[in-house]
């Protein structure tokens, strides 16, 4: 059947569709990891961001393509995670733009749209890198401009499409010379194409709106669902919850009238209400999280400024009963600090030792666990302070915290932090009672001056840098650079403790994860201390997944 007009029923169908089928592939866009280690998750975060896309999208009762693509780029922003996951909220971010106030859709309408969004996401990244989902995005979308012109029907032109798509990512292995090493295709690009096929299969009909919703279950009622926990300071007394209701809420579809400085009066009438306030918004929607004892007065207020979703009211009293670490409130019996910090880590132990450090918040994730930009600010909002610092400890959590700090009310000053040892270090020089700057200066210098290893296992066959690596080799990586392969973990520990150590050092670090042995741990100890005896060696436990050791040299 031809169709040559895409209403906002079937739109919604499509990205409802491409949801569905991204779930159902995401491992295997997971296993095109460009390093054999155990922690590929592109094809999580693309499909986590694609779901709380969905969430919003299903939450849209009418079929009006501008609510819709609203939803799109509102839901996919909040649930954005990783590069990828940030990179196709972007995406769908410039193409909801595009589609604001159209009423129908053709082919060139679409191929604009996919254009604008391409140029959204290319101006989010600082340093685009060619052979990536970027390029496959635009190419997709130039060619999409070139054919949209002689193609009409749409089930014809997003065949042609899936197929420039396709036949792109094939050619990203001679773009970038890593993936062509590791003898794959970009991953994040296969998460789009499995995007683009899931909606092609709402295109020609192969697709049932609830069935694959209900299988997906989207988080409906759970907004925090599958992400990282946050946890704050234990050990806080029940009567400093002076407000008992942690309110949160979205308006959205704005009245006309409402304007940017009409925020700042929405936040007065909310501070009579409770405190702990956070407004973030922009023309199309506005995010409020405060604690009050009278939320419904809270919901009146919203109503005056558009309409709400996602009402969120948690009565923090029982929730301070049931786990004390989880307490989302900030007594006010205290002043507020100039600054905060919040930082993302994975394991207890490492948990812990940020805490030690006087970290105000943590974020428990990392490699698989990525927070989204949501995330990310709801635990700056619980940070009794006028201006926070992120230490994101994770190369692939920088450009979430880049982009929460764009939208976020409060300053978020961004530490490029990509290992657990260069947070640390960073913390070690962060000084509260400093002004932002010299803080700055002080945790970037010290974030330099470290050196990183892990020790993990390969979980495929794969050769990189000439090295040659078997399913279940144990590899250690300096500075995220394959380094060492053998057999054995305490071998292989040893033998990148010498290399790291090869320019100097002077105080070694060795934090040993949840699957690490005693008698591993022991080995390393005697050999530190008959090998590299003027070194100052430290055994902490790190209780991290997937890495047995995190090195650091100093």
């Amino acid at each position: 059947m031809n169709q040559e007009i895409l209403d906002g029923a079937k739109l919604k169908l499509m990205f409802l569709s491409a949801a569905q089928f991204l779930e159902t592939n995401k491992e295997a866009v997971n296993a095109l990891n460009v390093f054999p280690v155990p922690d590929g998750d592109t094809g999580t975060n693309m499909s986590l961001t694609m779901l709380s896309a969905a969430r919003e999208i299903k939450a849209v009762e009418s079929d009006d393509i501008s609510q819709i693509s609203d939803a799109l780029s509102r839901g996919a922003l909040k649930g954005a995670r990783g590069n990828s996951g940030v990179i196709l909220s972007q995406l769908f971010r410039g193409f909801a733009r595009a589609l604001k106030d159209e009423q129908e859709i053709t082919t060139v309408k679409y191929a604009k749209a996919l254009k604008a969004g391409v140029e959204t996401a290319y101006k989010a990244v600082m340093k685009p890198v060619e052979g990536t989902i970027l390029t496959v995005a635009r190419v997709t979308a130039d060619e999409a401009v070139k054919i949209a012109g002689r193609i009409s029907d749409f089930e014809l032109f997003y065949d042609s499409l899936i197929d420039i798509a396709r036949d792109t990512l094939d050619k990203t292995p001679d773009m970038l010379p890593v993936l062509k090493q590791a003898g794959v295709v970009d991953s994040g690009g296969m998460g789009l194409l499995y995007i683009m096929i899931g909606q092609s299969r709402a295109l020609d009909g192969d697709f049932d709106l609830e069935a694959p919703l209900e299988q997906l279950n989207l988080f409906i009622g759970s907004s925090n669902a599958a992400g990282p926990a946050v946890s704050g300071p234990a050990g806080m007394a029940e009567e400093v919850i002076d407000h008992l209701y942690c309110t949160e809420f979205l308006i959205t579809n704005l009245y006309p009238y409402v304007r940017k400085e009409d925020l700042e009066k929405l936040k007065e009438k909310l501070e009579r209400l409770g405190d702990s306030i956070v407004v973030v918004g922009d023309d199309d929607l506005i995010k409020v999280h405060f604690h009050t004892n009278m939320p419904g007065k809270a919901l009146q207020l919203g109503l005056r400024f558009g309409e709400l979703s996602s009402i969120k009211i948690d009565n923090m009293k029982e929730q301070h009963n049931h786990i004390i670490d989880a307490v989302e409130t900030v007594s006010t019996k205290e002043p507020e600090k100039n600054l905060g910090l919040v930082s993302v880590s994975t394991g207890e132990g490492i948990a812990n030792i940020f805490r030690d450090l006087n970290a105000d918040y943590i974020i428990e994730g990392g490699q698989t666990m990525n927070p989204s930009i949501d995330d990310i600010l709801n635990a700056v909002a619980k940070v009794n302070a006028r201006e926070v610092f992120i230490l994101p400890n994770n190369s692939n959590i920088i450009l979430s915290a880049r982009q929460a700090a764009e939208i976020s009310d409060k300053p978020i000053h961004v530490i490029p932090t990509k290992t657990i040892p260069q947070g640390l270090a960073a913390l070690i020089a962060y000084n509260p009672e400093n002004d932002v700057e010299s803080n700055e200066q002080a945790m970037l210098r010290a974030m330099q001056q470290v050196k990183s290893g892990q020790i993990t296992y390969a979980v495929r066959d794969s050769k990189i840098d000439d090295i040659e690596i078997r399913e279940g080799n144990i590899m250690g990586l300096n500075e995220n650079k394959i380094s060492v392969v053998g057999e054995n973990i305490a071998e292989v520990t040893k033998q990148l403790l010498d290399n790291m150590l090869k320019d100097g050092g002077e105080i070694v670090t060795i934090l040993y994860g949840s699957e690490a042995k005693e008698e591993d741990t022991e080995q390393l100890l005697a050999y530190m201390e008959e090998n590299h005896s003027d070194v100052d060696v430290e055994i902490l436990s790190g209780g991290q997944p997937l890495y047995y050791y995190i090195l650091s040299i100093e």
